[in-house]
């Protein structure tokens, strides 16, 4: 029975505790603005979301998880209607915008409350979002509507906001006020565009559910939101979350939503990697020693010439070493071997780089031995030392 390993013991142990340690100890207080719909943080918008039906009656209220251009091209809109935005940032395309200019021209409302607009919006409809740092801010401006019905006396203070941004105005023609600051400066207006009209704000912290459930600021949002037509109302949630909400959303996608099981799974994954480095190395198996394939075919030529050998046919052993030799020499130099003259020599000598009186000595002992009818054991040795000699110095 194989023992468990001491090392990943370790580690499933550490993950363990880490990840109740994580998921019993008190929750700290979410602060992020995330302004999604199904947030309950602080910054969420979820009250806002879910009390806006009971405000708006008897218009519906959708959330799409559609880009803005993906949203107006191909869901079936109701003639007229209204498009809420409000997210930290909104993105949009030269693409996005167009269709959204469109969707307003033709009698559609579109409510886009951010800090950071993008500048073809404001080109466009007159209007330049200033914003500013709010670590430099050093009390808090208050906020107001303009039209003395919605108007409050001691304004709206939205703490977690200096409330120094605003929206400078390029074209008033064609901007009406909705809401200042104390520095009488907008940060509320609508934009009359064709048919329809755009609703510009940039302070989206007002429509979180920290302002929308606190007793000072519970009103202002509804107050703002009152200025849309009674008329089907779009939610966006696609600024926020993207396309897939928690019932398309994968199991890998949940876990990295939540703190605890996120710094779990990075655990897991560096322990894993860890544990592949240290503990490989530890139970490496021993790398065999692969010998190189023999070449029997020179030990076949090696036992033939020894039999030769031992059996006293020093011609017939000789004949044949000069036969393989002289063709080497063919198919090395390309050298005609079926006469062995000066001019053979001359070339052999050239050809190979060896000295023309050692490739002369060669020549005239091949001669030798191929006329010689008997060959002595020296004469063998000395044809097979001198061939050798030759091979060795090309």
């Amino acid at each position: 029975m194989l023992k468990p390993n001491k090392y990943l013991l370790i580690l499933l142990a550490t993950i363990t505790a880490y990840s109740l340690f994580e998921y019993y100890r008190p929750k700290p207080i979410d602060w992020r603005p995330t302004y999604e719909n199904d947030d309950k943080i602080p910054f969420g918008t979820q009250a806002l979301f879910d009390l806006l039906p009971d405000v708006m009656k008897p218009s519906a209220i959708n959330e799409t998880r559609l880009p803005v251009y993906n949203f107006l091209t191909e869901t079936r809109l109701p003639a007229s209607s209204n498009y809420i935005l409000i997210c930290q940032e909104f993105n949009a395309d030269r693409n996005d915008l167009k269709q959204l200019f469109n969707y307003v021209r033709r009698g559609n409302s579109v409510f886009i409350s951010a800090y950071d607009l993008p500048d073809s919006l404001g080109k466009v409809l007159g209007f330049k979002a200033e914003v500013k740092d709010p670590t430099k801010a050093d009390s808090t401006l208050r906020q107001n509507f303009v039209n003395p019905a919605l108007r409050k006396s001691v304004g709206y203070n939205f703490a977690y906001d200096d409330g120094r941004n605003f929206l400078a105005i390029k074209n008033p023609q064609q901007v009406t006020v909705l809401g200042r600051n104390a520095r009488k400066e907008p940060v509320f207006i609508r934009i009359q565009f064709g048919k329809g009209q755009f609703f510009i704000h940039n302070l989206p912290l007002a429509f979180s559910n920290y302002y929308v459930l606190g007793q000072k600021t519970s009103d202002y949002a509804f107050k703002a939101l009152s200025y849309l037509p009674a008329q089907p109302t779009y939610w966006d949630e696609f600024q926020k979350q993207g396309r897939f909400d928690e019932d398309q959303q994968s199991i890998f996608r949940y876990i990295r939503s939540q703190p605890a099981l996120n710094w779990a799974y990075y655990l897991v994954v560096f322990g894993l990697i860890f544990y592949a480095i240290f503990v490989g190395k530890r139970t490496q198996r021993i790398i065999p020693v692969v010998e190189p394939p023999q070449n029997t075919s020179l030990d076949f030529v090696k036992t033939i010439g020894q039999m030769y050998f031992q059996q006293g046919d020093h011609e017939n052993l000789a004949r044949k070493k000069i036969q393989y030799f002289l063709a080497d020499i063919r198919e090395r130099y390309g050298l005609n071997t079926t006469v062995l003259d000066k001019d053979f020599t001359e070339a052999l000598a050239r050809k190979s780089g060896a000295s023309l009186d050692e490739t002369s000595e060669l020549v005239r002992i091949l001669r030798d031995a191929q006329r010689s009818i008997t060959l002595s054991e020296f004469d063998l040795l000395t044809l097979n030392q001198v061939m050798e000699n030759f091979k060795q110095t090309l």
